[in-house]
């Protein structure tokens, strides 16, 4: 496929895992933030074929991996309301809450809809005035742009019977609490390209200053992910720190303008809570006072009960670089994709799940780098 193959050439991918010997002469721990990096990283097997110096750690890049259990409760709770239309991307249907997921809820005959984008809400609501639909606002910055217009067009159509019962989480901040972790391993980091593409990469600057580390901002496709890896190493290698942009043919420095000036009008951000890591501050989108009213938490007001996740769950330190799926003593066995324990393994998305789909470190597979050119 055009566009696409070109990042899968093996010849090409052969020739940069070359470079990336050749460059490394002493240990790298580096971290990629997003989870679909982390799919590709496991799909393709990339980091079987890296030196045995270089340790890749997977870190919080799921937003659905990392959206509180008490939110999915409220969202169920919503969600079973017969005046509530429930609507939400499919990837949040089987997410479980304390008892059960939307899925369930939808089966009971509550009417839960997948939709594909936020603005296929606004109109339902149109259609539907005498029932309230609610979108599950769920993301990092990339898809934020999309749900603050969804909320931004409810207002000026006076669409009084939208509302957004908004998860949205934001990077950098997730960033800042790894590293100022004690426990922290990470010396340089794979940031996400598609949340780059909306918020470009200067926000990224003043943490490498701080924290004295490398940020490639890379892609999703082999050939970015290894190119990403052999800037990092080389950074490392010469001692230097400060951001590269890998993904240049979709990434700016300032990112998408436009986009962001609608974030800033629509949202604020605020103190969230990530599953599986707890509290972080300043590290989240809500609703601005001026669109109070399509905020789904104050229109279905409910007490909110912490959650913990469960003991033998070691996903927030999976999350936080520390430990890796297969450590865990409930992977593969009480934990898998269709009973869950943890974080990281209630969305495709999750390291645990990438590890369970592509039998990392269940079957002994050769790993071989024509598996890069497959789809």
């Amino acid at each position: 496929m055009k566009f696409l193959d070109e990042y899968r050439d093996p010849v090409a991918a052969e020739k940069l895992r070359q470079m990336i010997f050749r460059v490394t002469t002493k240990p790298w721990t580096l971290m990629e933030i997003c989870g679909g990096q982390s799919h590709t990283i496991i799909k393709y097997g990339i980091d079987e074929l890296l030196p045995p110096e270089i340790s890749l750690v997977h870190g919080p890049g799921c937003p659905v991996c990392v959206t509180p259990v008490e939110l999915i409760d409220r969202a169920i709770g919503i969600a079973s309301r017969p005046d509530v239309i429930f609507c939400s991307f499919g990837d949040m249907l089987r997410v479980p809450g304390t008892k059960h997921d939307l899925l369930t809820v939808k089966a009971a005959g509550g009417d839960v809809r997948v939709v594909y984008s936020p603005l296929d809400c606004l109109r339902l609501a149109e259609n539907s005035p005498d029932r309230t639909v609610v979108f599950f606002a769920v993301g990092f910055e990339t898809t934020a742009p999309a749900n603050a217009m969804a909320v931004w067009q409810a207002k000026r159509r006076g669409l009084e019977n939208f509302a957004v019962l908004v998860s949205h989480v934001l990077v950098p901040p997730a960033m800042t609490a790894l590293l100022s972790s004690p426990l922290n391993r990470v010396q340089g980091f794979l940031a996400a390209g598609h949340v780059c593409a909306v918020m470009g990469y200067e926000e990224y600057e003043p943490l490498a200053d701080k924290f004295q580390i490398p940020i490639v901002v890379t892609g999703f496709e082999p050939l970015d992910l290894l190119e990403g890896i052999y800037q990092c190493v080389c950074l490392l290698e010469e001692g230097r720190t400060g951001v590269v942009n890998q993904y240049v043919r979709a990434v700016r420095r300032e990112g998408n303008q436009r986009a962001r000036e609608l974030l800033s009008e629509v949202f604020e951000i605020t103190d969230r809570k990530w599953r599986g890591i707890g509290l972080i501050p300043q590290s989240g989108f809500r609703l601005r006072s001026e669109f109070a009213a399509f905020d789904a938490e104050q229109r279905f007001p409910e007490t909110m009960v912490e959650i913990s996740e469960a003991s033998v769950c070691i996903s927030g330190q999976i999350l936080q670089g520390l430990k890796k799926p297969h450590e865990c003593p409930a992977f593969r066995t009480q934990c898998t994709p269709d009973k869950p324990l943890g974080a990281t393994m209630v969305s495709s998305e999750g390291a645990c799940a990438a590890y369970f789909h592509y039998g990392r470190f269940h079957r002994a597979e050769q790993v071989s780098l024509e598996v890069i050119s497959k789809p």
